[in-house]
């Protein structure tokens, strides 16, 4: 027994057979099929328009006769077989049994109307038609039966005066005019689907040149951009424009996370080596007890410098939380409390001026921004010279942080690149570190909708401008301003 077909199958075959077809077809067929209606919808409208007139002519015909046959069967007192109206017009008298009791020569005897058709003409006037548009009758008729003596059921003589005109003319014009539409359709219609698919063909040009260029891409060619006219301002003009912005910005972040693994391979590779030696070198001979467990204390201390570098390497790609960054409300006055008194401690007074409004809050994730706090401290520490200033305040809607010290300052030529990953300036490349802190504070503060500002030697860089505040601090040494929207 064969599987019975669902209508919900048949629409799925239909949608899935339609999906296949190309979309130049499918455009032209959409765009033929509402040509198609509204050629229609015209056509019909004519149509009715005509056969309107026409019709209204032939039943002005037909009242006038009907007129001239009432008068003629009221007041004619001579034998019934004359003719009552002029030669070549229809006409029937009938009695209230259907009963032909005059007619026009040429008419056959039997009465036109129909027994259920006579019955009304006895109350009101009746039209009708006898023979049909298409296919063409032998003898169109259209026909008005008229009450000689409206609602009389038993009157003797006649009841009902019935007229019939001819309708071969009517006919045949309304059929040449079906004729001249259906053609005149079909050639609109076979011109509008030549032009709709040279114009969709003409739009879908430059997408299929923007899809032989995307297969080159995916292959793996580089350096490759769709080709967008210059003078071109359409949608597909913006597309593709767009998309090259894309295929940019991915080249670009493409090429800085293969340099940065290149880096971060170059940055393990050192520590691994150093281990790798030192064991090796332990094996070499038999050591004694605590020349073993020196080799174990440098080996543990090369390892903890890969263990904070691949914690480091972790923190720059997932700087912050963002369900954090969003809902969890920071302390920030807290926060540099903490981590000042740490550094008072283990700076050797270089720590001496702390300014910290009270009551400073941010929405964001605590352990990142306490991070961020820790790298700019370090890096002041490690790399500035003189005493080192905390300032925190609130600047408008942000909240701002200074770190200042009074070292020798950025080189110019570096300044722009300081937030780069595994960059290091010439006079840090004698001091530890991996070049990956202002790196990872720049990811923080961005992830916090923030804005990074380093200053020094006179020149200012901003890695963003969310704010339109100007710079506040001393012109000598280096300053880092970090600029966060406040939660309140």
């Amino acid at each position: 027994m064969p599987p019975i077909t669902t209508t919900s199958a048949v629409r799925r075959r239909a949608a899935a057979l339609w999906g296949r077809l190309p979309l130049r077809i499918r455009l032209v067929a959409g765009f033929a099929a509402a040509m198609l209606l509204v050629l229609t919808a015209a056509g019909a409208f004519v149509y009715l328009r005509v056969q309107y007139a026409l019709d209204l002519r032939l039943n002005e015909d037909l009242a006038e006769q009907s007129a001239q046959l009432r008068a003629a069967a009221t007041t004619s007192a001579g034998p019934r077989d004359a003719p009552l109206l002029p030669h070549g017009q229809y006409y029937q008298l009938l009695d209230t049994s259907n009963r032909v009791l005059a007619s026009a020569p040429g008419l056959p005897r039997p009465s036109l109307l129909r027994p259920a058709e006579l019955r009304t003409a006895l109350r009101a006037p009746l039209r009708e038609d006898r023979g049909e548009l298409l296919p063409i009758s032998d003898r169109p008729l259209r026909l008005l039966a008229v009450p000689l003596h409206p609602g009389a059921t038993t009157a003797t003589g006649p009841a009902v005066a019935l007229v019939a005109v001819r309708r071969d003319q009517r006919d045949e014009a309304l059929r040449e005019l079906i004729g001249q539409l259906a053609l005149a359709q079909l050639a609109a219609l076979a011109v509008a689907s030549l032009v709709g698919y040279r114009l969709a063909r003409a739009a879908l040009v430059p997408v299929e040149r923007y899809r032989t260029q995307a297969a080159q891409i995916a292959a793996g060619a580089t350096g490759v951009r769709l080709s967008v006219p210059p003078g071109s301002h359409d949608e597909v003009a913006r597309l593709g424009r767009t998309l090259n912005d894309m295929l940019t910005a991915l080249e670009t972040a493409l090429e800085r996370e293969r340099r940065f693994v290149a880096d971060a391979s170059h940055e393990l590779r050192t520590p691994l080596t150093l281990l790798s030696t030192e064991l090796e070198l332990a094996l070499r001979r038999t050591r004694s007890t605590t020349e073993l467990e020196d080799v174990v204390r440098r080996a543990a201390a090369d390892t903890q410098d890969l263990i904070n570098l691949a914690d480091t390497l972790l923190r720059v790609g997932t700087p912050a939380d963002p369900a954090r960054v969003a809902d969890t409300s920071v302390d920030v006055t807290e926060l540099l409390a903490t981590i000042t008194d740490r550094y008072r401690a283990t700076t050797a007074g270089r720590l001496l001026h702390v300014q910290v409004a009270p009551g400073l809050l941010v929405h964001g994730d605590a352990a990142a921004l306490g991070q961020t706090l820790t790298n700019l401290f370090d890096n002041a520490v490690r790399h500035g010279a003189g005493p080192i200033t905390v300032h925190a305040d609130t600047l408008g809607a942000a909240v701002r942080i200074v770190v200042h010290d009074e070292g020798p300052g950025i080189e110019p030529g570096f300044l722009p690149h300081a937030t780069e990953r595994f960059t290091r300036a010439d006079t840090a490349r004698t001091t530890p570190g991996t070049g990956l802190g202002l790196s990872l504070v720049d990811a923080i503060v961005t992830a916090h909708h923030g804005e990074l500002r380093i200053c020094s030697r006179g020149l200012h860089h901003r890695t963003a401008r969310r704010f339109d505040h100007d710079c506040e601090h001393p012109t000598s040494g280096t300053t880092i301003t970090v600029l966060i929207s406040s939660s309140c």
